[in-house]
């Protein structure tokens, strides 16, 4: 598999494959790039999806989670919301079994991040050191 590739354009006379990743990070608020990893995933009462082109963010957006109130399940209901979404990576700090055999199944990405980090520099850092797991996208 490789990265998904959603244009070329012209660059100083050669031409460059434009590489695009949609990224959930499982979040506690409504702050965008400026909120805080959850601690959870499933009952996250947040998920901020962000838009990636060529390693640079292009877009953020802020998902509520109907699965927040679930006593059980939540995990499964979450990912639905997330592939209806595009998502093609997860962000999170820790995934139940079911949730991480559901997102392996629909070939999402599972990147751990630390909770009470920033969604910005969590994503940036995911970006930097999992560069090798990125391209695997389909």
């Amino acid at each position: 598999m490789k990265a998904k590739l959603i244009k070329e354009v012209k660059n100083q006379g050669k031409m460059k494959n434009l590489v695009k990743h949609r990224i959930a990070v499982a979040t506690d608020g409504k702050d965008g790039l400026e909120d805080a990893v959850s601690n959870v995933f499933g009952r996250a009462r947040t998920f901020t999806i962000v838009d990636v082109e060529d390693e640079k963010i292009i877009g953020v957006s802020v998902l509520e989670n109907p699965a927040l109130s679930y006593h059980h399940g939540a995990g499964p209901i979450a990912i639905k919301m997330l592939i209806d979404d595009g998502v093609e990576v997860v962000l999170a700090n820790e995934l139940g079994v079911g949730a991480s055999d559901i997102l392996k199944q629909h070939n999402i990405i599972y990147i751990q991040a630390k909770p009470g980090t920033n969604v910005g520099e969590t994503v940036k850092k995911a970006l930097r050191t999992h560069k090798r797991k990125l391209s695997q996208i389909s």
